[in-house]
C-alpha cells in the first residue's frame, strides 16, 4: 500500500519539484501541496494523508504552527510530520520538532534520504538528516531554558544503551545489528523509554538525551 503524502511549501518550483522526486518513489504517492500552512491544514484534515513533508518558512501560518496543530501534544491522532528546510541551524526547526515533527531534512536531500524519512515517519521512526543531527540536537540543548524532565522509572541499561543511537539518528535496524538484537527488541525499549520520559517520537527521546548530557 502506497505512503500518502502532503506537500506544504510557498515555493512553487519547489513543491514540484518534491512532487516529482517522490512520485518517482515505490510506494509514495503525493495526495496535495499547499502553498502555505493555513492551507496545509485544511487539506490534511479533508484528505488525510499518512505524512506531511512541510517547509518551515510559510505565509499565513508557519510550518511549526501547522505542525503543531496537526502533530501537538493535545492531538488526538497526531499526523506524521516531516520538517524540510534551506537551513541546518534554522531557529525554527526547534520549534518545529518541539510541537511535534517526526524529521529534519535539508532541500539539498537526495531521492533516497526523502523517501527513507517519509518511510520512517509512516513507521513511527524519525530520519533527521545525518550531516546535522549531533549538532542541531545540541545546539537545541544549549538554547532551552526548559530543565530536562526526570524519568518515571529509571532508565535500565539497556535501554539507555538504545537512547543514544536513537539521539544520533540511527534506525531500528542499525541499532539491532549494533547491539546484537532484535528490531522488536528494540522497539520494546523505545515504547518502554517513552513512557517513562513522557516522549512522544524519538526526536522527542533525542532531545532529552542531549538535555541530560548522554551525548
Amino acid at each position: 500500500m502506497s505512503i500518502k503524502v502532503l506537500i506544504a511549501d510557498d515555493q512553487p518550483i519547489v513543491r514540484t519539484g518534491l512532487t516529482m522526486l517522490l512520485d518517482a518513489q515505490p510506494e509514495i504517492d503525493v495526495i496535495g501541496t499547499a502553498g502555505d500552512g493555513r492551507e496545509a491544514v485544511r487539506l490534511a484534515r479533508e484528505l488525510r494523508p499518512d505524512v506531511g513533508l512541510f517547509d518551515v518558512r510559510m505565509p499565513l501560518m508557519d510550518g511549526i504552527e501547522a505542525t503543531r496543530r496537526l502533530a501537538g501534544p493535545d492531538v488526538p491522532d497526531p499526523l506524521p510530520i516531516v520538517v524540510i528546510t534551506t537551513f541546518d541551524l534554522d531557529e525554527y526547526v526547534h520549534g518545529a520538532l518541539k510541537a511535534g515533527a517526526r524529521g529534519f531534512l535539508l532541500k539539498d536531500a537526495g531521492p533516497a534520504l526523502l523517501s527513507q524519512a517519509i518511510h520512517a515517519a509512516a513507521d513511527g521512526e524519525a530520519l533527521i538528516a545525518p550531516t546535522v543531527t549531533v549538532r542541531l540536537l545540541a545546539a537545541f540543548a544549549r538554547s532551552t531554558t526548559e530543565t530536562a524532565r526526570k524519568p518515571i522509572e529509571p532508565l535500565t541499561a539497556r535501554e539507555e544503551e538504545v537512547l543514544v543511537p536513537v539521539a544520533l539518528g540511527r534506525t531500528n535496524s542499525e541499532i539491532a545489528i549494533d547491539l546484537h538484537i532484535s528490531t522488536s527488541t528494540v522497539k520494546a525499549h523505545l515504547a518502554s523509554l517513552m513512557r517513562k520520559l513522557g516522549a512522544r517520537n524519538r526526536v522527542e527521546l533525542a532531545m532529552w538525551a542531549h538535555e541530560t548530557g548522554r551525548i
